[in-house]
């Protein structure tokens, strides 16, 4: 709790007493039992029953009596203003709640993720009317939403979507069909609100001629019920790697006379309404890979103590948690993960003070959409690794389903795609947080980082530590000025952007970390009390810097070779991708 309570206070520039300890504890705790008794026991029910379509879709066993008694204790309002029903608590705090949700069980958590990016695209960009009526039953968690974009011809490229939309009155008439929607169709909630990008027919082409559209399952009678059925439905849920208890659905809008939606925005505006949703969703998801990497290294620390194999010098037998390599493997777990929460956990910090000030702040705005792109990219490609460690430290036991890390590699096989696959955070990263404003906010971030890293070499406990970020630094100053210079070849950009997006998210995460260890040091030499919790921060700290801070070199090497050795087999009459 007390590391939460610092991302916000240190990292925001927020003094220690504005911020209510005792409440966040609370809150945490209560959610930690939540999602302990009622969410992870179904983890594994939701992975082996999964969903299915009779009509309608039908969910896992449990799984409708845990989102009731989610509503009950009003868990989906928590970051919510109170005049729609919510608790107006921070979005630190909120992230953090989220991530314990999605360590629980990733594929229920799914519903409110989706839902609370809804109220917060409608909270933005719906009319009073549309916000007075739908808002508070989201807020509550009565009725559940989902964001609609994707479609059979038109994947990522959002400028392909055929999805039309017909003016009738004060309302409009939506046909189409999107594929992969999360949660399209269930039962839990008594009413479904689905955020759908469709296109007029007077349009402009292009992702410039996308209007977004309220479209709820069910419509409101005279008494202003929803009891009147829409024109969707649900055709087909896929039958996916992972997350089996999660629906993810074929929905068909308008198959009759045209599905009723409600305006969101302006007409044609629906692309920067819609990304509303979506960068919720891209931090969210960036949560869930922080949260499936802690449950598996739960597992493969609690394996890796149990499980007995060879023995010591005097003949005894050991856990092998004793072996140097398992024990590498778990350390690159716990300290990657623990970077991964600092930067999820700073980045809602950084909401929070946009959410509280009284002016534009810029330069804020600026920071919070450079890490957007990295925080989506690195915290899922992140989870990749770690959940396959924990799979490699369970052995042949971690190949089986019965231990469950299984499970938890497949469920994290998703979070690279969502809401835009890793190359495309990485080229939204390269191409306009970067290149487009010739490098400011991420050189003004590396300053930041260069001041963090002369503290550190102040510090003779942490010098080593602090040399070893300078020179991170430096080499990511270099990729950047080199994107710079580049920022007219759109190829060579294509060409090093994930090595780039990958680079600034080891140095970000390891920055992050290194300020906690050097906090945690200062404790430490200003106190007779040698708290092992504060050795610890140290000292994971320092095995990031030589085990994963590292990697960093690696990555800049490829970001200076840019597209040259594509361009060269080109020339060669070499074709790359046969």
């Amino acid at each position: 709790m007390e590391e939460i309570v610092e991302s916000r206070n240190e990292n925001s520039g927020v003094q220690a007493g504005e911020f209510d300890i005792d409440t966040a504890r609370l809150v945490l705790e209560e959610a930690a039992r939540f999602g302990e008794q009622e969410l992870a026991e179904l983890n594994r029910v939701g992975d082996q029953q999964g969903c299915s379509l009779r009509g309608e879709v039908v969910v896992a066993p449990g799984f409708s009596e845990a989102y009731r008694l989610f509503v009950e204790a009003g868990w989906m309002g928590l970051p919510f203003p109170e005049a729609v029903g919510g608790q107006a608590l921070p979005a630190l705090i909120a992230s953090s709640v989220n991530e314990i949700w999605h360590s629980a069980n990733m594929a229920w958590a799914l519903c409110p993720m989706l839902t609370q990016g809804a109220i917060t695209a409608i909270s933005h960009h719906g009319s009073e009317q549309l916000k007075q009526y739908w808002l508070p039953k989201l807020v509550s968690g009565e009725w559940s939403g989902t964001m609609n974009l994707t479609e059979p011809q038109a994947g990522s490229d959002l400028a392909a979507i055929k999805t039309r939309a017909e003016r009738d009155g004060d309302h409009y008439r939506i046909k189409g069909q999107k594929i992969f929607i999360t949660w399209g169709d269930h039962t839990m909630s008594s009413n479904i609100i689905h955020l759908v990008l469709a296109r007029l027919s007077d349009a402009p082409p292009g992702v410039k001629g996308l209007s977004l559209f309220l479209v709820p399952k069910w419509l409101p009678n005279d008494n202003n019920e929803p009891a009147i059925a829409n024109d969707l439905s649900c055709i087909a849920i896929e039958h996916k790697m992972g997350i089996h208890g999660s629906p993810t659905c074929t929905m068909n809008f308008g198959e009759q006379e045209g599905a009723v939606g409600y305006l969101i925005g302006e007409e044609h505006q629906g692309l920067a309404c819609m990304f509303t949703m979506m960068n919720h969703a891209r931090l969210e998801v960036a949560t869930q890979g922080v949260a499936i990497s802690e449950r598996a290294l739960q597992a493969a620390m609690s394996y890796a103590e149990e499980r007995k194999q060879g023995s010591d010098q005097a003949g005894n037998s050991i856990a092998i948690n004793q072996h140097a390599d398992v024990q590498r493997m778990l350390l690159i777990m716990r300290s990657a993960t623990s970077a991964m929460r600092a930067l999820s956990l700073w980045v809602a910090a950084l909401k929070d003070d946009l959410a509280e000030s009284e002016s534009e702040q810029p330069l804020l705005h600026k920071r919070l959409a450079l890490l957007t792109p990295i925080t989506k990219g690195w915290l899922t490609e992140m989870a990749q690794e770690l959940t396959y460690l924990a799979v490699q430290v369970h052995g042949g036991m971690g190949f089986v389903e019965e231990t469950g890390v299984a499970q938890y590699y497949r469920d994290a096989r998703i979070l690279t795609i969502y809401e835009g696959t890793t190359g495309i955070q990485a080229m939204d990263l390269i191409g306009r947080k970067v290149a487009l404003e010739g490098g400011e906010t991420a050189l003004l971030l590396l300053t930041d980082i260069e001041q963090s890293a002369a503290a550190l070499a102040n510090n003779p406990a942490l010098a080593a530590m602090g040399r070893a970020l300078a020179n991170a630094t430096a080499v990511a100053r270099e990729a950047t000025e080199q994107i710079v210079a580049a920022q007219s070849d759109l190829h060579k950009l294509g060409a090093v952007a994930t090595p780039y997006l990958m680079l600034m998210g080891y140095l970000i995460g390891g920055w992050l970390l290194c300020r906690s260890a050097l906090k945690a040091q200062t404790m430490l030499d200003n106190s007779n009390d040698a708290r092992a919790d504060l050795k610890d921060r140290v000292q994971l700290a320092g095995f990031y810097c030589h085990h994963l801070l590292s990697r960093i070199h690696a990555l800049a090497f490829s970001v200076s070779a840019g597209d040259d050795y594509f361009s060269s087999m080109e020339n060669s009459g070499v074709q790359i991708c046969k």
